[in-house]
């Protein structure tokens, strides 16, 4: 069969992306479905589906008879093989193993694409500055940036998001919740990854390493400090006088002398 010239008018309806033969549209499909990815949801039940065939199919069961009901929760389903499926939300049960990390998930799809993690294998391809990712919906994130799309609102002072995560830690400054606490010292956090930096202090972790000297530091930022001892670079530069200085803590000093309040002679040497 010829490929059309200058066409590409078969369409995956997962990533837009085109092609000039329709065999060559399956074969692509088919990574995405042996991949595990599912974004399309089923509007009545919200399960998810890797193409929208799928979902048309799915949404016959919901004009059916739907016998088999789940004595959990009364959710009911047309087939026997989906109850046992949807079981997994309430037993916690994890059948499918990952052989490398011994990680484990209730769906083959979601062992899939936790295998990416071990291969380093990126399938979705942006196509604006060719960057890689092993999720589909991290390229839909990451298109954002070149778009300009930002869909989530904060409901409370309206500010626009591009993630999701991102909009919800931002709520996090209206409500002054901190829900991540340390079992150690019980200080609580506003974010995962704070308290995760604050649990170094606790098991002095050090996963940062100079590529110089080989000296760990805790925090990444004190490291790439560091490094300047090394380069003799001064990254910080005062916008008055244009002195340089290693450390944003000397720059600050510095900038008394610039002030009405201390109005003295700089004797900072950095």
């Amino acid at each position: 069969m010829m490929e059309l010239a200058g066409e590409n008018p078969f369409e995956c309806e997962i990533c837009s992306e085109r092609f000039g033969l329709f065999g060559t549209l399956i074969e692509h499909m088919n990574r995405h479905i042996h991949a595990g990815e599912r974004p399309f949801k089923c509007g009545l039940c919200d399960q998810i589906f890797s193409t929208t065939t799928s979902v048309t199919l799915h949404m016959k069961t919901h004009t059916v008879k739907m016998p088999i009901r789940c004595e959990v929760c009364d959710r009911r389903f047309s087939q026997s093989g989906h109850l046992d499926k949807h079981m997994r939300v309430h037993t916690g049960e994890q059948p499918y193993k990952c052989e490398i990390c011994g990680k484990r998930f209730s769906e083959s799809g979601n062992l899939n694409k936790h295998m990416r993690i071990h291969t380093g294998e990126k399938p979705f391809k942006c196509e604006i500055c060719d960057k890689s990712f092993c999720k589909s919906e991290s390229l839909r994130m990451h298109q954002r940036i070149h778009t300009g799309e930002k869909p989530f609102k904060c409901e409370v002072c309206h500010k626009m998001f591009a993630c999701k995560a991102v909009m919800n830690q931002h709520m996090i400054t209206h409500t002054g919740e901190k829900p991540f606490k340390c079992e150690v010292c019980d200080k609580s956090f506003c974010s995962s990854g704070s308290l995760t930096m604050h649990n170094r202090i606790h098991t002095g972790e050090k996963p940062f390493k100079c590529e110089v000297c080989h000296k760990m530091f805790t925090y990444n930022t004190v490291m790439k400090q560091h490094m300047t001892t090394h380069t003799k670079e001064k990254p910080f530069k005062c916008v008055v006088c244009d002195k340089r200085f290693k450390r944003l803590g000397s720059l600050n000093r510095h900038k008394m002398i610039h002030t009405e309040d201390k109005p003295v002679k700089c004797e900072v040497n950095d």
